[in-house]
């Protein structure tokens, strides 16, 4: 099965995003063995709760990301508002306060871009909900790297834009419900 040799996942998403995170995060077990890195479009000029009320509801570790953190399996790690979240060489996070990228910081295709540098082939990429076209740039990166693309399927989306921009960009990718996205990570992540 494609992703068998997986070390991460990366996910994006905007709007609609807590409903769709809150379908599959809550999925996984608390041995789930795989880091998570997650991007969603927030407002730059307020605190976000996304982390504490997805961690209400999850097994894993939620949390949001730090600059130079230290990457640990079973944990989700949230960019935080108004930062790109970035995988570095080295398996750290980094934050950036960089330009954003298609009006958005944090960026989505900022955070696959570095993650399929970091992990190449051993990367799984996800476009969930969105209103915009940022992450379809950075799930061909992933792609390109040789790493598994999932793509929520647009008509079950909230926002349907994203996806299918990403389908666009990586026609390869598998188009899953959120369900069979929570189903396949929950395969994928209980392997030894």
């Amino acid at each position: 099965m494609i992703g068998d040799e997986a070390e991460a996942v990366v996910i994006g998403a905007s709007a609609g995003a807590l409903d769709a995170l809150s379908v599959v995060l809550p999925a996984l077990p608390a041995a789930f063995n795989l880091p998570i890195f997650v991007v969603v479009h927030l407002p730059p000029d307020r605190r976000s709760m996304l982390a504490e009320l997805l961690q209400q509801k999850c097994q894993i570790i939620v949390c949001e990301a730090e600059d130079k953190e230290a990457i640990c399996r079973g944990t989700a790690y949230i960019a935080p508002p108004d930062y790109h979240l970035l995988v570095e060489l080295d398996k750290c996070l980094a934050l950036s306060s960089d330009h954003p990228v298609l009006f958005s910081r944090p960026s989505i295709d900022v955070l696959f871009e570095s993650a399929a540098d970091a992990y190449g082939a051993a990367l799984i990429g996800i476009v969930l909900t969105g209103a915009n076209a940022d992450g379809a740039k950075g799930l061909s990166a992933v792609a390109a790297a040789g790493g598994t693309t999932i793509v929520q399927n647009p008509k079950s989306a909230f926002a349907s834009v994203m996806p299918e921009s990403a389908l666009e960009r990586t026609r390869n990718a598998q188009v899953m419900t959120l369900d069979e996205i929570a189903a396949y990570l929950l395969e994928l992540g209980m392997r030894p």
